[in-house]
Order: C-alpha cells, then sequence, then structure tokens
C-alpha cells in the first residue's frame, strides 16, 4: 500500500481484515494525509482543515467502525445559518416524509425572500421527482442548470453556494451540476437523517489512531517516513517499489494511493506518458481550502458550528465546545484533554473554513487574520472586545481535484490494466466527488479488486456500502427512474 491517507488506509484496514499481510507507507510521518492534525510549540493540536461528513456517507461511516472511530464522531440534526445581520435560521427535518421533511426549515429561513423559496422549491421538486438524476445534466455546471431552474441571486448565494461551495470545494461556475446535484438529493431530499452533520469530538490525529493498529494487529506493517520514488512494472504486472532511501520493496500487489500528480511522478513512463492509460490525470486540476484558527482571552461564540452567509467565512466551528464531553458520556479523557488544549485556560477556540479559497491564496497570514476578524465580528459581537491571544493561518493550496464540468472522463478506474497494480483516491473514478466519503469508496473499490486478482478463486468480496435508502414520495420517484433507465 503506498500512502497513508484515508483510500489507503481503508484498503489497508479490509484487506488486512480478509486476511491478507498488508504493507503500509506513508512518507509523511503520520497517517490520515490531509486529514491530519499537528501540535503547535505551546501545545495546541489544529486540524489541517475542519473535517466533517454526512449521515448519507455510508462508507465513510462503516470504515469509522472497523477502526474504532465512530464513537469519536457527534452528529447534529439542526443545521444554523447566519447572515450579515446576525439573524439565525436554521435547517432540521421534520415528520413530514422525504422530500417533505424540509419544507418547514425553508419556510422559515429567514434570509431567503418568498421568491427565493418560491424558486428553490421549484429546483428541489425538479430533482425528487427525477430521483436525484435530472435530465441534460452532462458537461454543464451547476451554476448552468441553477440559471436553466431560474433560480434567483439570492437562492443561488445563500442556499446552493453555501451548501455546494463547502461541501465540494468548488466555485458553482466551475462545478459539475450531478455532482452538485447528487449532494442536495442524497443530503436533503432521498432520507430524512442524510444531512446531520457529523464533527470528531477529537483532533484528527486522534481519529484516526486505531489505523495502525487495525493493521498491525493482524500482523501487518506500517511504516511512517517511508516515501516512493518509483513503481516497477514489468511485462505488464507489478514488480515492486524503489523507496527515496535507494532500497527495493517487493510485494504480490500493490494498491498506489497517493494524489494523481504523486502517481504521475512515480509511475513507469508507459502509464503516465503520452497514450498511457494515466495521461489523463494532468488534465486534473485543484482547488484549495484555507483554514483559520483563533484563540480568543473569553467565551464569544455559544453554538457549536453555524454557517456563514454573505462573507467570505463560509463556516465557523467551535472547537473548545466540539471537543468537550458529552454530559452522562461516563469517561472521557482523551476528549477533555483535547478540550483542555483546544481552550487555552479560560478562552475559546474557533477554527473557520474556506473552501475554494482561490483570493486567499496569495494573500499574507496577517491579511486573512484581519479579514476573519472583521467577518466575525458582524456577527458575533463579544469578538470586538475580546483579545485574540493568538492565530494560525493553514493554507491546502491543493486540497482537493476539481470536481469540473466533465472531469470524469479523466478519472481512472482501480484497475490500471497493469496485473497486481490497483489505484486508489478520491480522484479515480469513483462515482463521487472530491470527499472523504469518495476517498473510502476508492479504498474499498481498490481492495475488492485487489483480492479478486490474489484470490481468483474465491467469489469475489464486496466491501462498498450501499447508499442511506431512500424514503417516503422520494422512495417512488427513485424506483420509477430506475424502471426508465435502459
Amino acid at each position: 500500500m503506498i500512502g497513508g491517507g484515508l483510500a489507503g488506509l481503508a484498503s489497508a484496514v479490509v484487506l488486512a481484515e480478509a486476511g491478507l499481510e498488508v504493507r503500509v507507507l506513508e512518507k509523511r510521518p503520520h497517517l490520515g494525509g490531509r486529514a491530519t492534525s499537528y501540535t503547535l510549540p505551546d501545545g495546541s493540536e489544529v486540524d489541517n482543515c475542519q473535517h466533517v461528513t454526512l449521515r448519507c456517507c455510508t462508507n465513510l461511516a462503516d470504515f469509522y467502525r472497523r477502526v474504532g472511530a465512530e464513537g469519536k464522531v457527534r452528529f447534529y440534526d439542526r443545521l444554523c445559518f447566519v447572515d450579515r445581520h446576525g439573524r439565525r435560521s436554521a435547517m432540521q427535518a421534520s415528520l413530514l416524509p422525504p422530500p417533505l421533511h424540509m419544507a418547514m426549515s425553508f419556510v422559515s429561513f429567514g434570509a431567503l425572500t418568498l421568491a427565493d423559496k418560491h424558486s428553490i422549491a421549484r429546483a428541489m421538486l425538479a430533482i425528487a421527482r427525477a430521483g436525484g438524476a435530472p435530465p441534460d445534466i452532462d458537461g454543464i455546471s451547476m451554476l448552468d442548470w441553477l440559471h436553466r431552474m431560474k433560480q434567483t441571486p439570492g437562492a443561488i448565494e445563500r442556499l446552493w453556494r453555501v451548501v455546494l461551495v463547502s461541501a465540494l470545494n468548488e466555485e458553482l461556475a466551475r462545478l459539475d451540476a450531478r455532482y452538485g446535484i447528487e449532494v442536495f438529493w442524497k443530503g436533503f431530499l432521498a432520507n430524512r437523517t442524510g444531512y446531520q452533520l457529523g464533527i470528531p469530538s477529537v483532533p484528527l490525529g486522534e481519529l484516526y489512531e486505531g489505523c495502525r493498529d487495525a493493521v498491525i494487529r493482524r500482523g501487518g506493517q506500517v511504516r511512517l517516513r517511508c516515501g516512493v520514488r518509483s513503481i516497477a512494472v514489468r511485462e505488464n504486472r507489478f514488480a515492486g517499489a524503489l523507496l527515496e532511501d535507494g532500497t527495493e520493496v517487493s510485494a504480490d500487489a500493490c494498491i498506489a494511493a497517493v494524489p494523481h500528480d504523486a502517481l504521475l511522478d512515480m509511475a513507469p513512463e508507459e502509464l503516465s506518458g503520452s497514450g498511457g492509460p494515466l495521461e489523463g490525470l494532468r488534465h486534473i486540476r485543484t482547488s484549495p481550502i484555507t483554514g483559520v484558527h483563533l484563540w480568543f482571552d473569553r467565551t464569544v461564540m455559544t453554538e457549536p458550528f453555524f454557517a456563514l452567509l454573505d462573507h467570505t467565512t463560509q463556516w465557523v466551528f467551535n472547537k473548545s465546545l466540539l471537543y468537550a464531553p458529552v454530559e452522562g458520556s461516563g469517561p472521557a479523557e482523551k476528549r477533555r484533554t483535547a478540550a483542555s488544549r483546544a481552550e487555552g485556560g479560560n478562552g475559546q477556540y474557533l477554527q473557520l473554513v474556506i473552501s475554494a479559497s482561490y483570493d486567499l491564496v496569495p494573500r499574507s497570514r496577517q491579511e486573512i487574520i484581519d479579514l476573519c476578524r472583521r467577518e466575525l465580528a458582524e456577527i458575533l459581537p463579544a469578538t470586538r472586545e475580546a483579545k485574540l491571544e493568538k492565530a494560525t493561518v493553514i493554507k491546502e493550496v491543493n486540497a482537493t481535484f476539481s470536481p469540473e464540468p466533465g472531469v470524469d472522463r479523466w478519472r481512472p478506474k482501480q484497475e490500471t490494466g497493469v496485473r497486481h497494480l490497483f489505484l486508489a483516491g478520491d480522484w479515480t473514478r469513483t462515482g463521487w466527488p472530491a470527499t472523504m466519503e469518495g476517498a473510502v469508496r476508492s479504498g474499498y473499490l481498490a481492495a475488492e479488486a485487489a483480492l479478486a486478482a490474489l484470490r481468483p478463486a474465491e467469489p469475489p468480496r464486496k466491501f462498498l456500502q450501499p447508499d442511506l435508502p431512500c424514503e417516503g414520495l422520494s422512495s417512488w420517484w427513485a424506483k420509477r427512474r430506475e424502471k426508465a433507465t435502459p
């Protein structure tokens, strides 16, 4: 296994459970890839970016269960949105059946006008009646589709953009319509619980600490600070890997679970060069995420998190509260320790997230901090008088691949055409965009393919989990779409 990010770990864990001897080679000094945390000189632990999940991410939930992390993710069924005037609006399911279960939230959403709500209802109904797959969306952007559906500027900016840019890390004009529509179908329309937001209650480094044990206790190895220079292929078969220290590693099969640009550097020319099966990876672009960490000398926010409307800042997470132990949850020493580190005494630690942050990449750390402080002052008055004790900015310039219209034609399958060499990563063909769910799905698909190649006499193993079941009218519409699909 080359790469110890989510995709590689997902493959490694299920293959170890299947009885294979797994060796994970990770270039960094930690597992988790982009889903990690690190400790500042003063002992504060920060995530490289705030990672969240949704109930509709069934494969990520399965992975958390396998590595003993499911109890470290807390789910919330109320999503709060704050406009420029500090007015709060919420989205929460009612007792109505899907897709009507969110209707009351839209009716009472104070930041949307009546015209906004009417246009949103029309678009949501079009998605639902099509079973999540409206016609004639191939190759168009989400913004094009919203204009086709006659969405108002307010609806686009205060609902569609807020949800989708955060979920898919791309602007609407650069986002494949199919992925944007699937977010609302799977998250908000098909199932009553799909929208619920899961947030880790510990730093990401602690969230994935069980991954190493899941491999090692089954006879595998995990090697950190172990970079791979190149992959060797002979007679169209995986032949080993050359490490950066000059040593060679052999194995019966290999799953390369590294970023797509890194794979181009280590794959042999016959795969990555002109006319090779991986040549299309050169057309896949990336998009950035910026995380801003602020420590105040006092409590400035009471909610666990909220989304901002009409601001550059998109989400604010109250890490002090999110890391705090749940009342009545029993001993939770690590969670208390994380909460103590986050608080930094009697103060409060907030993490702000800006996805698709192209405009922030060239700006200085101090400019970004000042911008975020001004925006917080508009909606959290307590920050105006609070002392900012410390701050840090983390720019992930190549955080995810960009789910642009038509990008799927460049995304390779997990099978490479080379015997016993497989690929994993959210950038492979998973049916999902660049999400943690997509990364785990790719790992499971690669593991299925590898196991089938190594044990051809055995019945195929399936690790990929089904989506949440469709409910209510959404279930009827989804079945009708399936019958109509050739």
